[in-house]
């Protein structure tokens, strides 16, 4: 954990910092940000962990401001932030912004660039291809889970945002339990409505 004093910049401060390392790495400086909903993993035997990482943006919605609101949201935890890259596509670097306390441990050796005085790490990643998934069918049959723990699992979901900006906060799991409750109540009387 960080031990020394830290002043997160404004996301707009950050995010050129970003864009100036991807193209110093000779990488696409513009921005394809994605969430955790965006992700999808696929067999692979290929590859070590037997899983393949690609991406979609058409099967869920993402809001607009999600990366300046995934910040805002993250810079509100005593963990390292990190722009992370996945790869290149379309022309663009697809990006997540990731939290939690095992990117402290990684620095140069691991591709990491630290801003210490920031507590946020930059990591553009490999000049390689991402694919992005179209057909609905490769969607519906992504692994969901039994894929081994990677880097991306540290992102934002959509649930979160969604939440912030109908609650102005995340919610709890209680009160996400009772968000559901209530929802399954309001469409059995709409049921019996009828």
């Amino acid at each position: 954990m960080q031990t020394q004093k830290y002043q997160r910049p404004p996301f707009e401060t950050a995010l050129k910092e970003w864009q100036r390392l991807l193209t110093v790495a000779g990488l696409p400086a513009d921005c394809e940000w994605i969430l955790d909903d965006n992700l999808v993993f696929e067999k692979d035997a290929s590859t070590p962990a037997g899983v393949r990482l690609a991406f979609q943006t058409q099967f869920t919605q993402r809001p607009a401001d999600l990366a300046p609101a995934t910040y805002d949201f993250f810079s509100d935890f005593e963990a390292r932030l990190v722009f992370y890259r996945l790869g290149t596509a379309n022309g663009k670097s697809v990006c997540l912004i990731l939290c939690d306390p095992v990117f402290e441990t990684r620095g140069d050796a691991e591709g990491f660039t630290r801003r210490d005085e920031w507590f946020i790490s930059f990591y553009p990643g490999p000049d390689a291809a991402i694919e992005e998934i179209t057909d609905a069918q490769r969607y519906k049959n992504r692994i969901i889970s039994g894929r081994p723990l990677m880097d991306v699992d540290f992102c934002m979901p959509a649930v979160v945002l969604r939440e912030i900006e109908v609650h102005g906060r995340a919610l709890t799991t209680p009160e996400r339990f009772g968000v559901k409750v209530v929802e399954a109540w309001q469409r059995w009387q709409r049921s019996s409505d009828v």
